[in-house]
């Protein structure tokens, strides 16, 4: 491990990264700041200087330290938090949470499995008429309302994942009760799932999303649609889940037909 930067000016000055004819400059801050991280001499957590304090030390502009910065995001060596300035990432290098698709586990519960703190941030949470995909899922009427919340989901205050559950009212009178588990929150009044059917595909994050996970928009991410149903037969549940694709694995196990 290296000793840590404690002279960013010596650090970031043109001597120290630039080379002519080594190719763009974005791209030369970019690796130097990369190495810097992946030596420990920018440990996790470490808070990089403002864009215009890095452009006048490097001798660029605002515009190429911009670029540097989205590169490094993009190699998940770096989090861009919207007011707050640019931050070494404290999960680089972090193994990949496996999460099996044939057990029905909710978020906060496969995070405290893993010795990992979970927490939500609601986005949304109310009562609406339902769209006609929530209908069709649900088996609601044309009077039926629907309850609805969105949560930001956290594992050791790392933005993990984004998912929006629909269910009837019946089942979830008032969304704004849930402050963490939703399936612990159902478990109290025996209403939970008791088995799913989960679709899993490949999608693009789009502007809105990249900006609450801390990612570039574009960048590809996991998408899961659950379908949670009581022991009845009954759906319950319909839930859309976008998920980090550079932390996620998720595992099927299949045995072969007799």
């Amino acid at each position: 491990m290296s000793t840590p930067i404690a002279d960013f000016p010596a650090f970031l000055a043109p001597s120290a990264w630039y080379a002519a004819h080594a190719g763009a400059r974005y791209l030369q801050l970019a690796d130097h700041v990369h190495a810097a991280i992946e030596t420990g001499r920018l440990p996790p957590g470490q808070q990089l200087p403002p864009e215009r304090d890095i452009a006048r030390l490097a001798g660029v502009s605002r515009v190429t330290v911009r670029k540097a910065m989205s590169v490094l995001a993009e190699r998940n060596a770096v989090q861009q938090r919207q007011g707050a300035g640019s931050f070494v990432r404290v999960d680089v290098g972090a193994p990949r949470l496996d999460q099996t698709l044939s057990a029905l586990t909710s978020f906060t519960e496969y995070m405290e499995q893993r010795g990992l703190s979970s927490a939500s941030r609601v986005l949304l949470a109310g009562v609406f008429a339902p769209t006609p995909e929530e209908s069709l899922t649900l088996g609601l009427g044309g009077t039926d309302r629907v309850a609805r919340l969105r949560r930001l989901r956290f594992a050791d205050d790392a933005p993990l994942a984004i998912e929006l559950s629909s269910l009837p009212l019946d089942i979830l009178p008032d969304p704004g009760v849930v402050s963490q588990s939703l399936y612990a929150y159902l478990k109290r009044f025996g209403r939970a799932p008791v088995r799913a059917i989960q679709r899993l595909t490949a999608t693009e994050l789009g502007p809105t999303d990249a900006d609450l996970m801390d990612l570039p928009a574009g960048r590809a991410v996991l998408t899961i649609e659950r379908t949670g149903y009581l022991a009845n037969g009954r759906p319950i549940e319909w839930t859309r889940g976008v998920y980090r694709s550079d932390v996620y694995n998720f595992v099927a196990e299949l045995r072969l037909s007799p």
